[in-house]
């Protein structure tokens, strides 16, 4: 029996990306990925900015991606994380962890669900 493919339904484009990163960010940005989609049912994968990404009802949500020293959550950081992301290095449209220290399960759900929350109030589904 093989393993399941964790690449499996991605964007052609986001596997290549994916695929070209170290294997622990590889690690890191694949177990995030798998957090995002499952926080919110709904959740839609894309491409965008040169980085896998996620849409909800057809508007981008977040972005996930790698620089030399850190993997990153891209997109426009909720209101209301300031304590729970003390530990890591945010800016207005980022919050950067390493392969080593990524985010907690639960703090992405939560920030998955405060930004499908923003998405609905901003563009309800008519």
């Amino acid at each position: 029996m093989t393993a399941p493919n964790p690449t499996y339904g991605m964007n052609p484009t986001a596997r290549d990306y994916l695929a070209a990163l170290p294997k622990d960010q590889r690690a890191g940005l694949m177990k995030l990925r798998k957090q995002i989609l499952a926080a919110a049912p709904g959740i839609e994968e894309h491409f965008g900015y040169g980085m896998p990404g996620f849409r909800y009802n057809g508007h981008p949500m977040l972005y996930i991606g790698a620089a030399k020293a850190h993997c990153a959550l891209y997109g426009s950081v909720p209101t209301g994380f300031e304590e729970q992301l003390k530990e890591f290095k945010t800016s207005k449209g980022a919050i950067q962890f390493t392969p080593d220290k990524p985010l907690p399960a639960a703090l992405v759900m939560a920030i998955v669900k405060s930004k499908v929350a923003e998405i609905e109030v901003r563009w309800p589904v008519k």
